[in-house]
């Protein structure tokens, strides 16, 4: 007789699904891609400086702690029943996690935003797609390695970068390129991190607490230093809402996507995140859509990852 499997067990077998996996991650990575310009046009909205840090950091936290209200719901839709709320040491360590990926990856991310048009700051954030495989590989060595194919189109992806870089003509400033990068390197090193605490605990947990923490953290860091949300309405607070959804469904369907597949399969497919910032920026935010170096850049970034997610030789799988 076959063992009636669980939700969650459903849900681990329906995300470890190669293609399933896939066109999630695409999806999950268009989703983020929307936050850029969103983020923006909150800024506006709401009446943000781009120098006010500290207001800056109150508008992330109040995003992050209500998308961890949106994850409790999703565990509920999905699973039938609230997360199993890790305790001890699994209980410090998502703490820890969120301090880390949600707190200091987004006090740095938010701050680019303000620095930066969605379109630059988009491709610079592309680099994760990258970084995530080559970490991977030093990480699960034979389980998730590089190959020629991946190191060609890792070498593909940061010239694309680059070039939006040298090319850049009132993208945005310098420190503002700097924050976007060590965002971006705080959220690679998050992925392992996250992939592992999700083995050893619920995944909506993971992500609840996660958001939370990391968010009542921005939120109470941003008050401190003077920071306040002002000029609401039904559009700043339709905004608000629009990006509590993403982070929060975005973090509930990454978690799966890292707990049950390998790094380099998922991560890659970032390249979908510049492409939908640099539209939805021009859409909402009136930014130039066609710039030579940013179309070049999604050029070359699209081929990278074409390259680094390419099957391997059938002599390179058998060993």
């Amino acid at each position: 007789m076959e063992t009636q499997l669980s939700r969650a067990e459903k849900l681990d077998r329906l995300f470890g699904t190669p293609v399933f996996a896939v066109i999630i991650a695409i999806l999950c990575n268009a989703m983020w891609g929307s936050a850029f310009p969103f983020i923006k046009l909150g800024y506006r909205l709401f009446a943000i400086d781009t120098a006010d840090t500290a207001s800056i950091l109150c508008f992330a936290g109040v995003r992050f702690m209500l998308g961890s209200v949106l994850v409790l719901g999703g565990s509920l839709l999905l699973e039938g029943r609230l997360p199993a709320m890790p305790k001890g040491k699994i209980l410090a360590e998502c703490c820890a996690l969120g301090l880390w990926q949600t707190t200091a990856q987004y006090a740095f991310f938010y701050s680019a935003v303000a620095l930066l048009t969605g379109a630059f700051g988009g491709i610079l954030n592309s680099t994760q797609s990258f970084l995530g495989v080559i970490f991977a590989h030093f990480l699960y060595g034979r389980a998730d390695r590089m190959t020629p194919a991946k190191a060609l189109g890792c070498g593909i992806g940061f010239a694309g970068v680059l070039i939006a870089t040298l090319g850049n003509h009132g993208g945005g400033s310098a420190r503002g390129v700097a924050y976007m990068l060590i965002a971006t390197v705080l959220f690679t090193l998050a992925g392992p991190w996250n992939k592992s605490v999700t083995r050893r605990a619920d995944s909506f947990a993971v992500c609840f607490v996660n958001l939370f923490v990391g968010g009542a953290a921005l939120f109470l860091l941003g008050a401190v230093l003077g920071g306040r949300l002002e000029h609401w309405s039904v559009l700043s607070v339709l905004d608000l809402l629009a990006l509590a959804f993403i982070c929060g469904a975005g973090y509930i369907v990454w978690a799966l996507l890292m707990k049950n597949n390998p790094v380099s399969r998922i991560a890659i497919f970032g390249f979908v995140n510049p492409v939908v910032n640099v539209l939805l920026s021009a859409l909402i935010n009136g930014e130039p859509l066609f710039r030579w170096q940013y179309l070049g850049a999604l050029v070359l970034v699209c081929i990278g990852i074409w390259l680094v997610n390419k099957a391997p030789a059938k002599k390179e799988r058998a060993r």
